[in-house]
């Protein structure tokens, strides 16, 4: 047995059974082991970030972990982006990256890289296997890694002669370590707090598996049996919403409106959720974007059971059980003139139950959540890192792990074309992802952050942030990647064609003109 096969075999035993790849010469003997050995279902992507962002849309989705294969240091360079904001959404990953011979590296070939430094940068545990007999241990060490709470990028790095050569053995899986408790005097100290402010000016603040659906009906038991405020994080991996979740906002993107959500605070307490800070410094603004006079507390660190810290908090109240209240009825699909609250609302009204929401839309779908609490139960996905393009790859991932749930992608344009290659990876594997391509044919966000710094666009800073000149055609550029496409510029439209992509199997993609 080769270092390559122990590998797969390895991988396929510690339950890692999907393989997104864009390999190269590096590789092919890991591709030749993949090929000899059933069991992996093996996704190409046609760009590093699309492979990398897949990824971390199926972990968020499947709760455990694939692999990556990708080619080299600069292949991992390409990857990078994805592998940055899967660090941010906790997500875990086994990425394998290939490289040189080892003892080819001292001839410093063209591909030769500091692979383990860039690994470094967006991983939580790097190692190179330099001998074939090390390869089942150290990539079943990757997997303990990547499923150690609350998930990590765990980068295994595989020069070629350690796949090729022979000697490789298979590794049992290793023990994943428990999810660990909330200290009870964390809990006991939220408690007392709670008790003796009966609720007035304190916030718990929700992330990570506290946004869950076992968590939200323990958070509702404590917000109902005291009074505090409920609040999710900016930007988190996967939130249950819909009908029987709660109706959770998050803390505001825009600095100024954040500071007033937050102002009356004076307890904030933290659940699998960290200080919220503003995502920019401004000139003149705050970082911190609680009250200087708030204090801090945490009931469940980012590793630490979210719901069960959030249970052991309610029972140490007293809480009884409470009804989370139903949000109202299910939005009809409106008609008229676009807009983000329209927008919204059309997908409340058609998405199917379960649905998936992959969210990429940046300004324009800041709004969306309250238009969309009463839609049916869904899960929806942010981008936790800020790397844009991650919207079309965890679209992948998630449709992948989903198993058959339907994917709404919302997706900016600008960011859409930092990825677009995955369109052509949702047409091969025929996933059912229904792209929402949202084409104002400019960069939108950054009009905006050009303003927050106290400036005015010229006509140079205009064209900087401009899509146009020429216009992309996202019909005809989703086409030639094997997805349906068609344009909307009215609400009916856009509802009609969601409408019919919903109800088929296989992508589809609706370019709205906003």
């Amino acid at each position: 047995m080769n270092g390559a096969e122990s590998l797969v075999n390895t991988l396929l035993k510690g339950g890692v059974d999907v393989c997104f790849s864009n390999p190269g010469t590096s590789e092919m003997h890991f591709v030749a082991a993949l090929d000899r050995i059933p069991g992996m279902r093996c996704i190409l992507g046609l760009q590093e970030n699309v492979v990398t962002g897949a990824a971390d849309g199926y972990w968020r989705m499947a709760d455990k972990p694939a692999s990556t294969l990708l080619h080299c240091g600069p292949g991992l360079a390409n990857g990078l982006a994805g592998l940055h904001d899967a660090r941010r959404a906790r997500s875990g990953i086994v990425n394998i990256v290939g490289d040189q011979a080892v003892y080819h590296r001292p001839f410093d070939a063209p591909l030769t890289a500091d692979t383990e430094g860039w690994a470094r940068g967006v991983s939580a545990w790097v190692r190179t296997s330099s001998r074939a007999e090390d390869v089942g241990a150290d990539a079943a060490g990757a997997i303990q890694a990547a499923r150690t709470a609350p998930g990590q990028v765990a980068t295994l790095i595989l020069p070629s002669d350690s796949s090729w050569n022979e000697g490789g053995v298979v590794a049992a899986p290793l023990p994943v370590p428990a999810v660990p408790l909330a200290d009870p005097h964390q809990v006991k100290g939220v408690a007392r707090i709670l008790r003796e402010s009966r609720g007035k000016g304190v916030m718990l603040l929700l992330g990570g598996m506290a946004l869950r659906e076992g968590a939200q009906i323990q958070a509702n038991r404590i917000a109902a049996a005291t009074g505090c405020r409920l609040l999710a994080e900016g930007s988190n991996a996967r939130t249950a919403r819909g009908q029987g979740r709660l109706p959770l906002d998050r803390v505001p993107y825009v600095v100024d409106q954040a500071l007033a959500a937050l102002a009356d605070v004076r307890h904030l307490v933290l659940v699998n959720a960290k200080e919220p800070i503003g995502f920019f410094g401004y000139p003149g603004k705050p970082s911190r974007l609680q009250p200087a006079d708030a204090e801090l507390h945490v009931l469940a660190r980012l590793e630490q059971d979210a719901e069960a810290a959030l249970r052991a908090l309610a029972d140490e109240l007293g809480a009884p059980p409470a009804t989370i209240a139903a949000a109202g009825p299910r939005p009809e699909a409106p008609r008229g003139a676009l807009s983000p609250e329209g927008l919204a609302r059309t997908v409340a009204a058609l998405m199917p139950e379960h649905s998936i929401i992959v969210d990429e839309s940046v300004t324009y779908g800041r709004g969306f959540f309250p238009e969309t609490y009463a839609a049916p139960a869904h899960d929806w996905l942010q981008n936790c890192g800020g790397a844009i393009g991650y919207g079309i790859p965890v679209a992948i991932g998630a449709a992948v792990a989903g198993a058959g749930r339907r994917v709404i992608a919302l997706q900016a344009d600008g960011s859409a074309m930092y990825t677009v290659q995955g369109l052509w990876t949702q047409a091969r594997e025929k996933l059912p992802v229904t792209t929402i391509l949202l084409s104002n044919r400019k960069y939108q966000i950054l009009l905006g952050e050009y303003r927050n710094v106290g400036a005015n666009p010229g006509r140079t800073a205009l064209d900087m942030l401009d899509l146009g000149n020429p216009d992309i055609s996202w019909v005809k550029l989703a086409n030639s990647m094997g997805v349906e496409a068609a344009q909307a510029s009215t609400l009916e439209a856009c509802g009609d064609l969601l409408a019919q992509s919903v109800a088929r199997p296989g992508p589809f993609l609706i370019e709205l003109m906003i």
